[in-house]
């Protein structure tokens, strides 16, 4: 169950993007760079828009600007420079993604302890099909992001050993994005940073960022109380509490709590 820029470039290089902007193409304001989307998609995603550097298009399409995560904006993936991007966290189509800073650390790979949690609840579907709440996955709960899932570099049906591949590549936006959100001075072992991976990769980094165990992390307060206490809040879909995610819920607690001498954050960079 799935329930997620960049140096300025010089005038000369900008100006083409401000007159030739298309729905879905690159915009900038100012220096600050976004994506020319409807101004509904643009406030639903919780953006800024700007009238007029979008010129060419409908009066309803406009540059969207948005900040993301620590020090990232979202723009296209293909002009994203440092190519450190996460999912979930802009508005408009799966190639718009929130860009980090080419200084920023990778979170750590997360132990194979913390992959076979994730397909444990995700479960391995080797064709495309809804999941219980009706979103197209693969997988272990790779979520969808074209007609038929053509973005997958893998022939279906998918193997255990393909999907494991898959997961491992869709596993490092949401390492990252924990990893980004957590502050350095919190330290959490391989089961604790691992546990929150699973619950990111369940609820998507947008949710994680903003959520209270973030918050209560970034605070200081202890990583065992925390997690008991937030991550079983973290039940419902549809506004519906589901037992599939209390049950994930608790795992993913007694995992957390589970004690490991490997380190899980800060990054090692």
């Amino acid at each position: 169950m799935r329930s997620f820029i960049l140096a300025t470039a010089t005038a000369i290089a900008t100006l083409p993007l401000m007159v030739n902007a298309a729905l879905g193409g690159a915009c900038s304001v100012n220096g600050t760079p976004g994506v020319c989307l409807a101004t509904a998609t643009c406030n639903s995603g919780g953006g800024t828009h700007h009238t007029g550097f979008c010129p060419n298009d409908p009066t309803d399409i406009k540059c969207c600007t948005k900040t993301c995560s620590t020090g990232g904006l979202c723009r296209l993936v293909s002009s994203c420079p440092s190519g450190n991007t996460l999912v979930g966290l802009c508005p408009g189509p799966a190639n718009v993604r929130c860009c980090l800073p080419a200084s920023g650390c990778a979170g750590r790979d997360v132990s194979a302890a913390t992959l076979d949690l994730i397909k444990t609840w995700e479960g391995f579907v080797a064709r495309p099909a809804p999941d219980p709440i009706g979103l197209p996955t693969v997988g272990y709960g790779h979520l969808c992001k074209s007609n038929g899932c053509s973005e997958v570099p893998y022939s279906f049906p998918l193997t255990t050993t393909t999907a494991t591949a898959l997961l491992k590549a869709d596993v490092k936006t949401f390492q990252n994005c924990i990893s980004k959100d957590i502050k350095d001075s919190v330290k959490l072992n391989a089961n604790q940073y691992g546990a929150l991976v699973s619950w990111a990769f369940n609820v998507g980094c947008g949710n994680t960022a903003s959520s209270d165990l973030i918050s209560r992390l970034n605070a200081g307060q202890a990583p065992n109380t925390v997690a008991s206490e937030e991550l079983p809040r973290w039940n419902k879909a549809g506004g519906q509490v589901l037992q599939g995610l209390v049950n994930r819920r608790a795992a993913e607690v007694k995992f957390f709590k589970t004690a490991s001498s490997a380190a899980g954050h800060p990054p090692s960079c």
